[in-house]
């Protein structure tokens, strides 16, 4: 007999018009999968239905249907009282690991643990990485944009400085630059920063341009140029400075690390991973490869032509 022959021919919705507008069909599978009934003499009720005992043969006491667990960032589960504290917490965490690596690579500059150049691109390579793997620490919204822009933003000034004279640090100075120049950091260093500044205000980790921005800036030219000093034994026909080497590394470093946080910022639900954000992704960094392997980019400095293309290319795609 059909399930619904248990209802008496009444003027009020059957369990055949209720259940299947709760996403189920009225199937005998109610009983017995997805969920869970109880028989009692009272009546059947969820959040929006509701059916008199009278009605039914057999009453069924509720229908409970498993919820889906929320995914939230971290400091919604860490102190869901107070946003405010849990971004000042997250701003304490991320500024303290961006310290730590700045003052590592200034040491190893210092002392000479590796090449000058190498060590520079060190600290290209890990400093905006870092930082963004911090991000889920903020809460949603501006206000975890904004005090994570601190960060970078704090080293705005600092660079500014640095790169007037106005103070002095040398173990900073010969990590960020080619030739130990104070002035340098007006420079590559500033742009740096300010792009990973304004890539926390105007688009935060909801948006792949974010991702696509410091990972292309970060891994991809910075590896560009580690490799294309080691490979880079065939240059460019267009540009002599420039490598082939030096500009696959590029664009792979670029496209496979911003896939990597795709699927790390997904995890936490601040973007949705597909295939189409997956190909956006190996256009910006193609682009951005070859907007770097260009002779203008030696001239206005890659740290700035880099993002540029990002955004431009990223703003068309995603």
């Amino acid at each position: 007999m059909h399930p619904c022959r248990a209802l008496d021919p009444v003027g009020v919705a059957t369990l055949c018009s209720v259940l299947p507008q709760l996403g189920h069909s009225p199937r005998l599978t109610y009983f017995t999968s997805s969920l869970r009934l109880r028989l009692t003499r009272t009546s059947i009720s969820d959040a929006t239905y509701s059916l008199p005992a009278a009605t039914l043969r057999y009453p069924i006491t509720e229908l409970r249907i498993p919820r889906r667990r929320l995914v939230t960032s971290a400091p919604a589960t860490m102190f869901p009282e107070n946003a405010v504290l849990a971004d000042i917490c997250a701003t304490g965490v991320a500024g303290g690991v961006a310290v730590f690596f700045l003052l590592l690579w200034g040491q190893t500059a210092k002392f000479g643990v590796f090449d000058q150049k190498l060590n520079r691109k060190l600290v290209h390579i890990s400093i905006g990485l870092v930082f963004m793997l911090c991000w889920p620490l903020f809460s949603s919204g501006y206000q975890g944009a904004l005090l994570a822009s601190l960060i970078p933003g704090l080293n705005i000034i600092r660079m500014l400085l640095l790169g007037l004279g106005i103070m002095k640090d040398e173990a900073t100075v010969k990590s960020m630059s080619r030739f130990n120049d104070y002035r340098e950091l007006l420079k590559g260093p500033l742009y740096y920063a300010t792009t990973i500044t304004l890539a926390c205000v105007v688009y935060w980790r909801t948006s792949p341009i974010a991702i696509a921005i410091i990972c292309n800036l970060c891994a991809g030219d910075g590896l560009a140029d580690v490799v294309g000093r080691r490979f880079g034994t065939q240059k460019l026909p267009y540009n002599r400075n420039k490598s082939i080497a030096g500009s696959v590394a590029m664009a792979s470093a670029g496209f496979l690390s911003s896939i990597g946080y795709m699927y790390y910022f997904s995890k936490f639900g601040f973007v949705d991973k597909s295939w189409d954000m997956v190909l956006g992704f190996l256009v910006v960094s193609l682009a951005s490869a070859l907007v770097e392997s260009l002779p203008i980019s030696t001239v206005l400095d890659d740290n700035l032509t880099v993002p540029l293309t990002s955004i431009l290319v990223g703003s068309f795609i995603f």
